[in-house]
């Protein structure tokens, strides 16, 4: 699993953020929790899902335009949630078994998660006020 280098909404420090890790992701300088996306593959998964936030795994693919659109909602959910939700982004086409596994027949398919458990599955492109109140939801819902 590759880490992801996320610039420190508070201090803008750049800090490596692992794909998998105990706890959360706080910056380096100032302490501030970070936004947590993460890339996994059929091999990694179980790494990347083993947390007891709520996870929001992001089935897409490169060349899928509502995937696309919705790349940007998530990074600003993995922002706002920081230290709550972390996002998992799985190519659909490189992984077919995390595909499969998750039923990801139409893509994007979201599918929110708690403890490797499913909460909710979101399927289509959604815009940010839904994508919000389907994580609030899942959150309260702990």
């Amino acid at each position: 699993m590759a880490s992801r280098v996320v610039a420190c909404p508070s201090c803008g420090t750049k800090n490596r953020v692992p794909a998998a890790a105990a706890g959360h992701p706080r910056c380096a300088s100032c302490k501030t929790t970070l936004p947590w996306i993460a890339d996994a593959t059929d091999v990694d998964l179980s790494a990347a899902l083993d947390t007891h936030q709520l996870v929001l795994l992001d089935l897409w693919a490169p060349w899928c335009a509502p995937c696309r659109m919705v790349a940007p909602v998530l990074e600003k959910l993995a922002g706002r949630f920081a230290g709550q939700v972390k996002v998992v982004k799985v190519n659909v086409d490189h992984n077919p078994a995390t595909a499969s596994r998750f039923d990801a027949s139409s893509i994007p398919t979201l599918v929110l998660l708690r403890d490797g458990a499913v909460v909710r599955r979101i399927v289509g492109a959604q815009p940010e006020p839904v994508l919000t109140r389907e994580v609030e939801q899942a959150l309260t819902q702990a």
